[in-house]
């Protein structure tokens, strides 16, 4: 087991560069590397791919401001043979 969960902030366009890079990866159909901050994950996605969208406004009536946000998320099953099958390698890209 193991899970990558980071956030940093980033300009409109990096955001950007950022899914583009990730699409890319997706079309060749091989691993997809992760990375944020200072970490780093790996993963093999195989069809089907479940995909989730999630567009959320969060606000309260005299707040100056609200909350938006847009959730992406993408699952699929993989057959695994133990433990390192199964596990999710997490690196740190500071070292």
């Amino acid at each position: 087991m193991g899970e990558l969960e980071t956030e940093e902030q980033r300009t409109r366009a990096e955001v950007a560069t950022y899914l583009r890079e990730l699409a890319d990866q997706l079309d060749d159909d091989g691993e997809v590397t992760l990375e944020l901050g200072n970490r780093r994950v790996t993963l093999e996605p195989v069809d089907p791919i479940t995909f989730k969208l999630e567009g959320e406004s969060d606000w309260a009536a005299g707040e100056p401001e609200a909350k938006q946000s847009i959730e992406f998320e993408m699952v699929w099953r993989r057959a695994v043979q133990g433990d390192e099958d199964a596990s999710l390698n997490v690196e740190r890209t500071d070292q």
